[in-house]
């Protein structure tokens, strides 16, 4: 997990154009989604963490986004 702050933006494009950041989560609210989601852009920069896969998100304990992310939502609903 890499925090929005803790990263230039220089090298958060890199990572983005390398797939090696492919999801983007709010800490506050422990959702997580794909970096195109309108949820996601609307967060706010100190709430905003990266992920890799989406196994390391879920590792972490967040959950995946309802809107761009349904049937991972869904699954991850039922097992709750």
């Amino acid at each position: 997990m890499t925090r929005h702050n803790d990263i230039d933006r220089q090298e958060l494009r890199k990572e983005i154009k390398n797939r090696s950041i492919q999801y983007a989560g709010n800490s506050k609210l422990k959702i997580f989604g794909l970096l195109s989601c309108r949820s996601g852009k609307r967060m706010k920069n100190k709430n905003r963490v990266f992920f890799k896969t989406e196994t390391e998100a879920i590792a972490a304990g967040f959950r995946p986004c309802g809107h761009c992310m349904r049937d991972q939502y869904r699954r991850w609903k039922l097992t709750k």
